[in-house]
């Protein structure tokens, strides 16, 4: 298999957001009642998208607001956090200028609405590298379901077999896995039995790339 084509997660991935979901899910349920922790993200809502994880607060707490305003609130709340703090997980750019100097193509493949695209590719100077930006809130259905990966080999022009996909989180990594493409799951975590499906476990980004290089 050829690595043609490189579809990378956001959050978790190119830009260290995952703490700034967790605090604003924190503090935003804190304003109504509702005390939860890091870990309780991480169980019920990493690489969930926006709209099903503001759904899914509101139905196990019965909040007294609707989902798509829990859901603003939160978007608001992380997409400041970006402006302010956000900043590039480590190996980012020594990754992505070493698959532009051999013509790999690039694409995004995202949980999170354009708004947080928009506001991590303003932040972090991406808008160059990626030939492709897509997002689970325009498909029917989110991730773990893989039609987000699936739009983004089918936007490159690309075949399954000549690409490769770059996670962190287990809900993504079933979604690669089920669309059946070569998976690196990149988390601090990654030796935990929950990612031993995926085909390559990292902690950096300087490790995928040392991988990629010895291949290429």
């Amino acid at each position: 298999m050829a690595i043609q084509n490189v579809i990378f997660d956001m959050d978790g991935v190119l830009i260290d957001s995952e703490p700034f979901w967790a605090a604003a899910q924190i503090s935003i349920l804190a304003r109504y009642g509702v005390t939860i922790t890091d870990e309780d993200c991480e169980k019920y809502t990493r690489g969930v998208r926006v709209d099903e994880l503001a759904a899914i607060w509101v139905d196990m707490f019965n909040l007294p607001i609707s989902p798509e305003r829990l859901k603003n609130e939160i978007v608001e709340t992380v997409c400041a956090q970006i402006n302010a703090e956000g900043r590039a997980m480590d190996g980012l750019y020594e990754l992505l200028d070493f698959l532009h100097s051999k013509n790999i193509k690039l694409a995004l493949a995202t949980s999170s609405n354009r708004q947080v695209i928009k506001a991590v590719f303003d932040k972090l100077n991406l808008w160059d590298y990626f030939s492709v930006q897509c997002t689970a809130a325009d498909e029917e259905l989110a991730k773990p379901h893989p039609a987000v990966y699936l739009s983004a080999v089918k936007k490159l022009g690309a075949l399954i077999k000549d690409c490769i996909i770059i996670e962190d989180s287990v809900t993504g990594l079933i979604a690669a896995k089920a669309a059946n493409i070569r998976t690196f799951i990149v988390n601090p975590n990654c030796r935990n039995e929950r990612f031993s499906i995926a085909d390559e476990r990292t902690t950096s980004l300087l490790d995928i790339l040392a991988i990629i290089k010895n291949e290429l």
